[in-house]
């Protein structure tokens, strides 16, 4: 069983190999999400976020610390998901905050960032995303992409995975999120939605709670 080090304004630590904290939004995080990330009318306060810093495996087969900012009502829980994902070896070629990209979605995605909280509207929708609330995130967007009703795909790099089976064992073909892959159980078994799963559009690189 898992144990965990609470702090109330320290960072959350796991004790174990997988060195992961979480912490409440300093200021110093905050200079980089106002204005950004997040801004005033967004549906959540900073201080229902978290900032998480965490080791991940990337294309290069090298260990990498990674940054994500969730909310703090799944912040554990995403702790433990990724530190799965590390176990298993699955590969991220990124995982910076949004913020970095201007708050831009789109410039994100053509970095093939693996983030988490942003406050914008969801595709296609004058609706807060569930990223507004800190409660969903995107893998690797570029191997696993939003694709539209007409089969069309923003993003150029992600035509290569139009298809969706795994042929190479490269990284980025281990990037690829298919129905039964280790990632996308280990997700619902937490209790997450995959946008793999949608009828009429598909967004594989999208989970959400």
């Amino acid at each position: 069983m898992k144990k965990w080090l609470f702090f109330t304004l320290t960072p959350l630590l796991l004790l174990a190999d997988f060195d992961a904290t979480i912490s409440p939004i300093d200021m110093t995080i905050k200079k980089r999400m106002v204005g950004k990330s997040w801004h005033r009318g967004c549906p959540v306060p900073l201080s229902d976020l978290r900032y998480l810093q965490m080791p991940y495996r990337g294309f290069d087969g090298k260990e990498h610390r990674g940054e994500m900012v969730v909310h703090k009502a799944v912040a554990k829980e995403v702790v433990a998901l990724f530190e799965s994902l590390y176990a298993q070896g699955y590969p991220i070629h990124q995982m910076r905050l949004v913020s970095d990209f201007g708050g831009n979605d789109w410039q994100s995605i053509e970095a093939d960032n693996t983030s988490a909280f942003n406050c914008r509207k969801a595709t296609g929708s004058k609706k807060f995303s569930r990223h507004s609330y800190g409660k969903a995130i995107d893998i690797n967007p570029i191997e696993n992409p939003y694709i539209s009703r007409n089969g069309h795909i923003s993003h150029k790099a992600s035509y290569a995975y139009k298809k969706r089976r795994h042929r190479t064992n490269t990284p980025k073909d281990r990037a690829v999120l298919l129905q039964n892959d280790r990632t996308v159980r280990l997700f619902k078994q937490y209790g997450w939605k995959w946008g793999g799963e949608w009828q009429r559009v598909k967004d594989y690189q999208h989970f959400w709670k």
